[in-house]
C-alpha cells in the first residue's frame, strides 16, 4: 500500500461521513504494461471529486464521467475491464495494448474503511475481505507475505505498511531520510542506545528503539521486505548492526561513509564468521551518485538506491557512490 491509497481511505472517509455518495474503486488484475499496480484505489463523490489513481488520467476521467451521469448506480461491488481492444488501450492511454481490470464498490457505513484507515495509521498490517455480492466486508490482521486476491466472489487486498526499513543512528541525516521512508509507507525503526541522540527524537511515526543495534536487527526478524541502513559513522555501532543484517533476507544493508572506510568495515565484518557473498550484499558506500551534498540530498541518494533494490532494478556500478567517485575523479584530471 502506497501513501497515495492511504489518503484514498482518509478522504472516502471525510467524503462518506459528510453524507456524500462515494464509489471506492480498486485495481483487481493487469495484463501487459500498466500505470498503477495491482491494489491501487480511487475514491469518486457523486460530483465527480476523485482521489487517488488508477490509471494515467484517462481512466479516471471516463469513471468521473460515469459518475456524474449516474452511469455507474450498482448497490453491491461490480467490475469494469478496460483496453480489452487495441482501440480502446489507445483511448484510455494504456500502454503497449495493457489491460486493466478494476471493482467498483459503493462505499457504505458497513463498508468499514473508516476503522481501515485508523488501523492503517496506527502501523497495523490489514486485510479487507470485500464479498462481490453481497457488500460485506471483513477485516482482519495480516502477513508481511499476504497479497491481492480477486477469483470474482471475493476481493481480498491487503492495506498498511508492506515493508519494514531499520535505521541505525538518530542523527540529523536520519531524520531526513526516516521522514521521506514514512512518505514511502515504510515502517521505520529508528536504533540508537546513546541518550544524547534518542531523547532528542520527535518524531511521532517513528518508533525509536535504545537497544544495541545487533539486539534491535535480532528483535525485529527480518524478511525480504526489511532494509538495514546504518549512519552512525560508529562501526562499534553500525558493525554490530550490519554482521547480524547480511545474515537475514533483507533486501538492502547498506552503511553511511567513504570508499576507504567501507573497504575497513568489509574487512573487519570478516571476523565475524561471515562470508564473502554475505559481505558481497553490503552497499557502502550507500546511495545513488547524484552529486548530494546536504543531508535531504544524500537521504534522497539513499532512499533511491534503497527503491531499485526493492523494485529489482539492477543499478550499474558507475550510477552508485562506489563507482562514480572514482570515475568524476578522473574527469576531472
Amino acid at each position: 500500500m502506497d501513501s497515495m491509497d492511504q489518503e484514498v481511505l482518509r478522504t472516502g472517509t471525510r467524503w462518506l461521513k459528510a453524507g456524500h455518495r462515494v464509489f471506492l474503486v480498486t485495481v483487481v488484475k493487469t495484463w501487459g504494461s500498466s500505470p498503477r499496480p495491482e491494489g491501487a484505489m480511487l475514491a469518486i463523490r457523486e460530483d465527480g471529486a476523485v482521489v487517488g489513481s488508477v490509471s494515467g488520467g484517462c481512466i479516471e476521467d471516463d469513471l468521473i464521467a460515469a459518475v456524474r451521469a449516474s452511469r455507474i448506480v450498482d448497490k453491491h461491488p461490480s467490475t469494469l475491464k478496460y483496453g480489452v481492444t487495441a482501440e480502446e488501450a489507445w483511448r484510455f492511454g494504456l500502454p503497449c495494448g495493457g489491460t486493466i481490470q478494476l471493482v467498483v464498490e459503493p462505499l457504505v457505513d458497513a463498508s468499514v474503511i473508516g476503522t481501515l484507515y485508523e488501523a492503517v495509521s496506527s502501523g497495523k498490517l490489514v486485510s479487507r475481505t470485500l464479498d462481490m455480492e453481497t457488500g460485506a466486508v471483513l477485516l482482519a490482521d495480516a502477513a508481511q507475505t499476504d497479497g491481492l486476491h480477486f477469483d470474482g466472489q471475493r476481493l481480498v487486498t491487503i492495506h498498511g505498511p508492506r515493508y519494514r526499513m531499520l535505521v541505525i543512528g538518530g542523527g540529523q541525516l536520519s531524520r531526513y531520510l526516516c521522514s521521506m521512508a514514512v512518505g514511502l509507507d515504510y515502517q521505520v525503526t529508528v536504533c540508537d542506545p546513546r541518550t544524547e541522540y534518542a531523547d532528542e527524537w520527535d518524531i511521532p511515526e517513528i518508533r525509536i528503539v535504545r537497544t544495541m543495534p545487533d539486539d534491535a536487527v535480532l528483535e525485529m526478524r527480518l524478511d525480504r521486505r526489511c532494509a538495514v541502513i546504518a549512519l552512525t559513522h560508529d562501526p562499534k555501532l553500525d558493525d554490530l548492526a550490519l554482521m547480524e543484517a547480511l545474515r537475514t533476507e533483507a533486501f538492502y544493508v547498506g552503511a553511511l561513509g567513504s570508499r576507504s572506510n567501507n573497504a575497513a568495515r568489509r574487512e573487519r565484518l570478516l571476523e565475524f564468521d561471515l562470508t564473502s557473498n554475505d559481505i558481497a550484499r553490503l552497499h557502502g558506500p550507500v546511495g545513488l551518485y547524484i552529486g548530494s551534498r546536504t543531508p535531504p540530498e544524500i537521504a534522497i541518494s539513499i532512499l533511491a538506491e534503497v527503491t531499485a533494490a526493492k523494485n529489482g532494478v539492477v543499478v550499474p556500478k558507475s550510477s552508485t557512490i562506489e563507482g562514480a567517485k572514482p570515475i568524476r575523479a578522473l574527469e576531472a584530471v
